[in-house]
């Protein structure tokens, strides 16, 4: 039986590298319609950046991946035979549905579908658990993580609501400052504002992602949460003097240096918090096998307590997950099929 299940272990990394292929195909919206509808360079410069974002991004997900282990179901309550099974539909259905979607040019939300993947195939086997069951005093929902699912749920929902707000206040200041007298203004207000813009890009993707960066030692991580403030001010006032010469001395428009900035930090939030959704559940279903072959238990009389602690995710597997997505995103027509959709839904015309 270890090799049926070895098999259907690779089985989940192959879905996981086809997972990457229609995930990014889906997601390259999310971090290329901004740059590409404002022209803010040219399509090879900002490939280029979103590239480079991604791959900065894919180390920094190892945090992330607890959710596909634990975050959705208690894995304590699964033996190894069940959960590999739900591991497997789960990587299955996502291959589908994201490429049905990517198919038609359709951008979809990969955490929403990991979510509820995740929830729909726990509660399916914890079903049949309780209905074959006779002697068992638990529920279905006492196999799933409601707290957890639940702030999930609310954390997608809650985010379009911060999303929304957050832009249209930064679009209204943005029209407000810059939309009369433009070139003058620019000159006098244009390299505070791109410098308060990056401190603020750098502060999300630095100060709250380093703790889920693979390649960060405890000692580093400290250093940068001991010293936030000084390394705010210091990027405050080291990207407004960039930005004074970039516009001053070379002429460079800093709006259009923002939303390149931008690009790479959106690319690189989209890989830190997206890759869970893509290798997250092959990874969990490798650790489970691990976990499997050290117990030299049964398979339908090992429960999955294991799942339930910390693990790291290497940073070698990140880092080729990474090299995937980057590869995928210069050739998959299906990637700017779906930019092309998202653009042409801004048209005025």
């Amino acid at each position: 039986m270890a090799t049926f299940y070895l098999i259907l272990v690779i089985i989940l990394f192959f879905l996981a590298i086809s997972d990457l292929i229609v995930g990014v195909s889906n997601d390259a919206v999310n971090f290329l319609n901004s740059a590409v509808g404002a022209r803010a360079s040219t399509f090879r410069v900002i490939m280029f950046v979103a590239a480079l974002g991604v791959l900065a991004g894919a180390t920094f997900s190892s945090g992330m991946m607890e959710v596909a282990r634990k975050g959705i179901f208690h894995p304590e309550y699964f033996y190894f035979s069940e959960i590999i099974i739900i591991f497997l539909a789960v990587m299955i259905t996502d291959v589908i549905l994201l490429d049905t979607f990517n198919t038609y040019g359709m951008p979809t939300s990969t955490t929403v579908s990991i979510v509820f993947e995740l929830l729909g195939a726990a509660v399916a086997i914890s079903t049949i658990k309780v209905m074959t069951d006779p002697n068992t005093a638990m529920q279905v929902h006492d196999y799933i993580n409601s707290g957890k699912a639940l702030a999930i749920v609310s954390g997608i929902l809650l985010s379009v609501v911060i999303a929304f707000s957050a832009g249209a206040i930064a679009q209204y200041f943005s029209r407000m400052f810059f939309s009369f007298d433009y070139e003058k203004r620019m000159r006098k207000f244009g390299p505070i504002w791109g410098g308060i813009g990056i401190v603020a890009i750098t502060y999300f993707m630095l100060i709250k992602g380093v703790k889920g960066a693979s390649f960060m030692s405890e000692s580093m991580v400290a250093f940068v949460t001991e010293n936030t403030g000084t390394i705010m001010l210091g990027s405050l006032v080291g990207w407004t003097l960039l930005m004074y010469l970039l516009n001053r001395v070379l002429k460079i428009n800093i709006l259009q240096v923002l939303v390149l900035v931008g690009t790479f930090a959106l690319a690189m939030a989209f890989a830190g918090n997206d890759l869970v959704n893509f290798i997250g559940v092959p990874l969990a279903g490798y650790n489970s096998y691990e976990i499997f072959m050290e117990s030299g238990a049964n398979a339908d009389d090992l429960l999955m307590n294991g799942l339930a602690g910390q693990v790291a995710t290497p940073t070698i597997l990140l880092l080729l997950a990474g090299v995937i997505m980057v590869v995928t995103l210069y050739t998959s027509k299906k990637a700017k099929s779906v930019v092309k959709t998202s653009l042409d839904l801004g048209r005025q015309d």
